[in-house]
């Protein structure tokens, strides 16, 4: 996967109507416009559900657009950024208190506001997803699309081994109960042992809670993947633009 730290401002046009199919796609990025051409021809490529045909124009801002059965963002408009961040870093644009801030991290390094698709807590590292396509950011954080997230978290030790199952089974918080999709043992370090654990769940500082109240609270988390998106080689306090792939996935993962 192509490495992007600096999230570069994209200098892809806007268009503000209806262009040719093969530059539309072209412009997102799939390929030269004569491989765009050839997708087209091949019948490999969907408008509002129709199959495109040489000649078809599109609006990139409107319509739908699927590629290879892959739903592409071909507004240029909207970005999508992935960002490992940092601990200590608050999950804020603008913060009254003065702490360090994403707006320091990002900078001028995204041209468009963006916002960042849920939170991390100051103490928490780890994967961020920063978009301004505010309708994908609501599904990915809508309790109702049940979107994974993964994170690898220090705790207390040691691991019995009956926790495993009564994580999968669930455990009752003060606001409800709690049940993790996996987890699993990954190293034992002295007194502390290392753990990954996956969920569906939003709720704030709901990794943390659940772990104190099984008797192992968490003395490092890191957030390593949202659905489809991993956090992977991506440096601590670095951005960097998700792929059309990637944001195809997104889409997929919320049922676009």
């Amino acid at each position: 996967m192509p490495r992007d730290d600096r999230a570069p401002k994209s200098d892809a046009p806007v268009y503000t109507g209806t262009e040719r199919l093969q530059k539309v796609l072209a412009a997102a990025g799939v390929g030269s416009r004569r491989a765009c051409e050839d997708l087209i021809f091949r019948r490999r490529v969907t408008v509002n559900g129709r199959v495109a045909q040489l000649g078809d124009k599109a609006d990139p801002t409107r319509d739908v657009i699927v590629v290879d059965g892959e739903r592409l963002q071909a507004d240029v408009r909207l970005v999508y950024v992935a960002m490992n961040k940092p601990r200590g870093v608050v999950t804020t644009m603008a913060d009254e208190k003065g702490r360090t801030e994403l707006a320091d991290f990002i900078g001028a390094r995204v041209e468009q506001r963006v916002y960042h698709v849920g939170r991390l807590d100051a103490d928490s590292e780890g994967l961020l997803l920063l978009t301004n396509d505010g309708t994908l950011a609501h599904k990915l954080m809508h309790p109702s699309y049940q979107v994974l997230k993964t994170y690898l978290a220090e705790v207390a030790g040691p691991i019995p081994r009956n926790l495993s199952k009564r994580l999968l089974t669930g455990v009752e918080l003060e606001d409800g109960p709690v049940k993790l999709d996996s987890f699993k043992l990954v190293d034992t370090l002295g007194k502390t042992a290392q753990v990954e654990l996956s969920l569906h769940e939003g709720r704030k500082h709901i990794v943390r809670r659940l772990m104190a109240e099984v008797g192992h609270p968490v003395s490092r988390l890191v957030r390593t993947s949202i659905g489809p998106i991993k956090l992977g080689d991506l440096r601590t306090g670095r951005l960097r633009r998700l792929t059309n792939a990637e944001v195809a996935a997104l889409f997929k993962a919320v049922g676009d």
